[in-house]
């Protein structure tokens, strides 16, 4: 079940598929996710699909070092995953977001192409989410904290959905392995510290309160600063009451 390296293989395939494209450009087509292909007999689309655009970026140098970079990246990435989560973890994570694009493939009219690229995309949220303030160099020179570049790929996918409502079930169902693994479990966790700082912000405003009180009743606990129209008396055994439970 565990795949040690899974999304380093992944990359290494992505670029495989890039170097055949090079050689031959129409295989993507014969990678590419067709669900009458599919129910025909081609059941290898079922995960080729997911290298299929390997040559969105072109055969040039850029497309080169774009491809160089996010091999880099998702390497980087994995061992950085595998070492939070452990690979047993990890890899259910990419296994759930292979088998999300899988149905949302199926599910809506028209494959979306370039998929396969969603599973760095989600890999890497949730690279942001657990270690965000890790560091990239923007162009060798600029350097920029991991989690303002997930946040800009998040205002990417919204924009995209505001252009093409159907792209938000869409990505719902391709980003669950990011919100069952690591977005909802760090709302959570976020919730947790925002409850714990209000908790421990009123318990020092009652322990300063109780420190700053000079009357303090021994029965009902009121001070002159909780209560300050009451009246303390010392008691007959040396202990300080209010007004109303004096004469107890």
């Amino acid at each position: 079940m565990s795949f040690p390296g899974f999304l380093r293989y992944y990359a290494l395939m992505h670029a495989l598929v890039y170097v055949l494209q090079v050689v031959r450009p129409d295989i993507g087509a014969l990678l590419e996710f067709d669900r009458a292909r599919i129910f025909s007999g081609e059941v290898w689309r079922l995960v080729t699909f997911l290298f299929s655009s390997s040559g969105f970026a072109g055969t040039g140098m850029m497309g080169i070092l774009f491809f160089f970079f996010m091999v880099m990246i998702a390497f980087m990435m994995n061992d950085a995953l595998e070492g939070a989560w452990g690979v047993f973890k990890t890899s259910l994570f990419h296994y759930c977001g292979m088998l999300g694009l899988i149905i949302a493939n199926f599910l809506f009219p028209n494959a979306m192409a370039g998929s396969g690229f969603l599973i760095y995309g989600t890999s890497f949220l949730a690279f942001a989410t657990l270690f965000p303030r890790v560091e990239f160099l923007m162009f060798f020179i600029l350097p920029v904290q991991v989690r303002f570049l997930a946040m800009i790929q998040a205002g990417l996918m919204i924009l995209g959905v505001l252009g093409n409502w159907l792209l938000l079930p869409f990505f719902l169902i391709g980003c669950a392995n990011y919100l069952i693994w690591a977005g909802i479990p760090a709302l959570r966790g976020t919730a947790q510290i925002i409850e714990s700082k209000q908790r421990r912000k009123r318990f020092n405003a009652a322990k300063e309160t109780e420190e700053r009180a000079f009357h303090t009743c021994a029965s009902c606990d009121r001070t002159d600063v909780t209560d300050p129209g009451l009246e303390f008396r010392v008691g007959s055994d040396g202990r300080e009451y209010c007004s109303d439970h004096l004469r107890e």
